[in-house]
């Protein structure tokens, strides 16, 4: 079937319309783990799209017929496109494309993998940035928004022996998106995490989590279709084994156990599985407590400074995507800094990260991009803020590294926000009873005190502050501390400054290493002696790619790290804040 390309689509400015359809969110959740996966990774098709001609003349309805057999023009055709690799930032792929925003196609064949009678075939993205639309063998399956959590389309219906997979993938920054057009990192495209095809029976679990709650493993299970039966999940180091009674679709249980509680110093998993009907899932987990009183943190009843800093998904030659390895080099360079902690800022970074700092041993702050001055007014901003905080949580409850769920990053404090972060933190604790609720909150600081309104829907308090660096008093800190009282642990969320690195000068020169120094050293002094302060993330890790950023001494980058963005120069302010930490008790 070969699609017209009649004028009519020229003057056709809702075509949009019925491609919005927004069905692929939490609601179509696929739990992976323990399951075989097709990897769809490999070279693929990429045709940009800056005008939407794809939707609007449906190339995904053109077949293979050969160019010289065909009867009318085209524009384009997804099979007809460059060369790119998926996963991938296929910005970084020709230096062209480095500041397109817009829609491209991606595309690739496939063969359909042999399946037993009544099996199911699903596809999971990873991650794509931002909006996708999902088509194969020219039927328009669905659309999910947010770059940077997984979703699941089924496959079944449409699949053939020989398939032809096409994803529209828009990258644009808008005002409605979360985060909106403004924010303060690369805007990379393309599908950057891993695509693969996955096999269930008919009736499959749709999602486990598993908790550990006064003393015993609690499991809340989901399964398909409504499902009644029984579900059996076994822990067979902690000889656990028990029923879990599913009535339409859902079931919960707990048993008493005594496992070996995870933390830093012994992160201590074990392998769970469940099993229902036909289907089987499993996982490896460690199970911990968390939780507050007063300005103290608890980890296993026993209170715990967060030495952290803060970490931003970017790299020179990947862009947004990573690997195990690039991920290890983030931990290890933690670790050197003395860490116990990070802060995955400012949107879910890969599910890797907190599958490795289980095994690892780093605590982790995860946050969603409600950044800035996002949409707080609009309903359906506040549908994809929500969808993408319930996908991170869904997709990492399991993880005993994760502690916190961050549901924003320095918002005014204003009553359309308070309402839309208010809401987002009553999910947050809806889909996940046992962990903290935070925000990055921003200080009064005509008053010097924190006073945000939002303070009181947090468990932790996080607090953005660079004094020394945007405000130049950081006695300010220390009458922050003096004035307020929210009875609540408080993390330093950020502070910093600024520097390329091997760029020298006097200590109260801007851009300058050695200003970096003396606003470090100013800061671990007035925080060292600070209560109340239950830790600490300093921004950043490493340099990273921030096109809002152009001076003389930035030129595209945000060079706020204490090592350069080669992943490999440390600058002098990392050997400050490591002995800060050494000491810090």
């Amino acid at each position: 079937m070969t699609a017209s390309n009649a004028l009519d689509h020229l003057h056709d400015e809702r075509y949009g319309d019925s491609f919005d359809r927004r069905n692929l969110d939490h609601r179509s959740w696929l739990f992976v783990g323990g399951r075989r996966r097709q990897s769809l990774a490999g070279t693929w098709r990429l045709t940009p799209d800056l005008f939407e001609e794809g939707l609007r003349q449906h190339w995904y309805r053109l077949d293979g017929t050969p160019p010289d057999a065909r009867t009318k023009p085209w524009d384009g055709h997804p099979d007809e496109g460059y060369d790119v690799r998926v996963p991938s930032c296929w910005t970084l792929a020709r230096p062209e494309w480095r500041h397109f925003e817009g829609s491209a196609w991606l595309s690739r064949h496939f063969r359909a993998p042999r399946r037993a009678d009544g099996e199911r075939i699903f596809l999971r993205i990873g991650a794509a940035n931002y909006d996708t639309k999902v088509f194969l063998n020219g039927v328009f399956l669905g659309s999910h928004r947010g770059g940077s959590t997984p979703f699941v389309v089924e496959l079944t219906r449409v699949l053939r022996d020989d398939n032809r997979l096409d994803l529209c993938v828009d990258n644009a920054r808008r005002p409605d998106r979360v985060p909106m057009h403004h924010f303060d990192w690369f805007n990379y495209a393309g599908v950057y995490r891993a695509v693969d095809l996955i096999r269930t029976p008919a009736i499959f679990v749709r999602d486990l989590a598993v908790r550990w709650i006064d003393g015993a493993v609690e499991v809340e299970v989901e399964v398909s279709d409504g499902a009644t039966g029984i579900a059996r999940f076994e822990i067979p180091e902690l000889r656990v084994a028990f029923d879990v009674a599913i009535a339409g679709g859902r079931g919960r249980a707990r048993a008493k156990a005594s496992p070996r509680l995870w933390s830093p110093a012994d992160p201590k998993l074990y392998d769970a599985t469940l099993a229902f009907g036909a289907d089987r899932v499993a996982d490896r987990i460690g199970f911990r407590t968390i939780a507050t009183r007063d300005a103290q943190i608890l980890l296993n009843g026993a209170p715990i400074r967060l030495k952290g800093v803060c970490v931003h998904e970017d790299d020179l030659r990947l862009g947004k995507a990573t690997s195990d390895a690039d991920i290890r080099r983030r931990f290890r360079h933690a670790r050197a800094l003395g860490c116990n902690f990070l802060r995955l800022a400012h949107y879910p970074h890969h599910e890797r990260v907190a599958e490795l700092a289980d095994a690892e041993g780093l605590l982790l702050w995860a946050e969603v991009p409600v950044y800035w001055a996002v949409d707080f007014a609009n309903p359906r901003t506040y549908r994809d803020a929500e969808n993408q905080l319930v996908e991170l949580i869904r997709r990492d409850r399991n993880r005993a590294s994760v502690i916190v769920w961050s549901v924003g990053n320095e918002n005014a404090d204003t009553r359309e926000r308070l309402s839309f972060m208010r809401r987002l933190a009553s999910a947050a604790r809806r889909w996940d009873p046992t962990r903290l609720v935070s925000a990055a909150c921003l200080v009064n600081k005509a008053k010097k005190r924190i006073e945000d309104r939002l303070v009181r829907h947090l468990d932790v308090v996080g607090i953005n502050e660079y004094y020394g660096w945007y405000d130049e008093d950081v006695g300010d800190l220390l009458a922050i501390g003096r004035n307020s009282r929210v009875g609540k642990p408080v993390i330093i969320t950020e502070v910093g400054a600024e520097a390329p690195a091997g760029r020298r000068g006097r200590p109260d020169a801007l851009f300058t290493e050695d200003k970096m120094v003396a606003v470090y050293r100013a800061q671990v002094d007035a925080v060292g002696r600070m209560d109340g302060v239950a830790g600490m993330t300093p921004w950043l890790l490493y340099d990273f790619r921030s096109e809002r950023r152009q001076n003389r001494f930035q030129r595209g980058f945000n060079c706020k790290g204490l090592i350069a963005a080669d992943k490999k120069t440390r600058k002098r302010a990392f050997a400050v804040l490591r002995d800060f930490y050494r000491r810090w008790r």
